[in-house]
């Protein structure tokens, strides 16, 4: 292990794991004394995202070589051939022991949650199911982030969620992927890949994405009465508004552009970390 297998797990993308694995605390008292709490929010860091992403990165060589946000811990890794030989028994060497330490601490039901997640990502990833060159396909099993929140629950013995919590999560991470895809709609053209955002192009997956997080800031003001965050994403809406129809239409951005959006999504989720974990209101309480 190094600092290239760091990249590859792209800590500037850690993001959504860990702000749906902190929703299920949102109305907890001094969860933070628990050590099962630091063990899970370990986890969906570095071992889980290792294993997303570095599934991706196995089979997205051509891709990844004509895209040029990625060489970061920010975006990702652009790992040589010789390197990502080695990555399937790394990812392994790396998820067993969770595997085997979560089954231990919370039974057969964590082992079977634990399992889906990795079938969810060999299904994205390999033959001959590959979704992720299976638009819409690639976006809805984005979904599949939601496990993280019934890993939480199920890891700290706390409540289900409900369904209202779970819809916005998923929409949550439907818009996040959208956003991606649309940065890398280029090197994706260029390799060949499919996804949503090469069918639909620039603008109109910007609409897309314009259109979840309308309704997003609605169900959030409608479901769980949190005005902050329903103002939030409606801020955040605003500016998409402005991305599509004044500042950038349908040209894309630069990598310098694309950093700092990068560095400013990081930012605006740990303050709406903070504020679901302060209000608990996403979780109808």
């Amino acid at each position: 292990m190094n600092l290239l297998d760091l990249k590859i797990s792209r800590p500037g993308l850690w993001f959504p794991t860990l702000w749906i694995y902190l929703v299920p605390f949102g109305n907890q008292e001094n969860f933070w004394q628990s050590w099962l709490f630091w063990l899970g929010l370990f986890f969906v860091t570095f071992p889980l995202n290792y294993l997303v992403y570095g599934l991706n990165d196995y089979n997205d060589e051509k891709a990844d070589a004509v895209n040029e946000r990625k060489g970061n811990f920010l975006f990702g890794a652009k790992a040589p051939r010789s390197h990502l030989d080695g990555l399937l028994k790394k990812i392994t060497w790396v998820i067993l022991p969770f595997v085997a330490l979560f089954t231990y601490l919370s039974g057969f039901k964590m082992f079977l949650l634990l399992v889906f997640m990795v079938l969810v990502n060999i299904i994205y990833n390999f033959k001959p199911f590959r979704i992720k060159e299976r638009p819409p396909f690639e976006i809805l099993i984005q979904i599949g982030y939601v496990t993280t929140a019934f890993f939480a629950t199920e890891l700290n013995n706390l409540e289900i969620l409900p369904w209202q919590t779970l819809t916005y999560l998923s929409l949550f991470a439907f818009q996040a992927h959208i956003a991606g895809e649309i940065m890398d709609i280029e090197p994706d053209l260029k390799s060949g890949k499919r996804t949503t955002a090469s069918l639909l192009g620039r603008k109109k997956s910007k609409l897309l994405m314009l259109t979840l997080l309308l309704v997003e800031s609605f169900l959030v003001w409608f479901w769980f009465k949190d005005l902050v965050l329903a103002l939030f994403l409606l801020v955040f809406s605003i500016w998409l508004v402005l991305d599509v129809f004044i500042f950038f239409k349908d040209k894309p951005y630069t990598l310098p552009q694309m950093k700092l959006f990068g560095y400013a999504i990081n930012l605006s989720a740990m303050l709406s970390m903070a504020w679901v974990l302060y209000s608990g209101k996403l979780l109808l309480g």
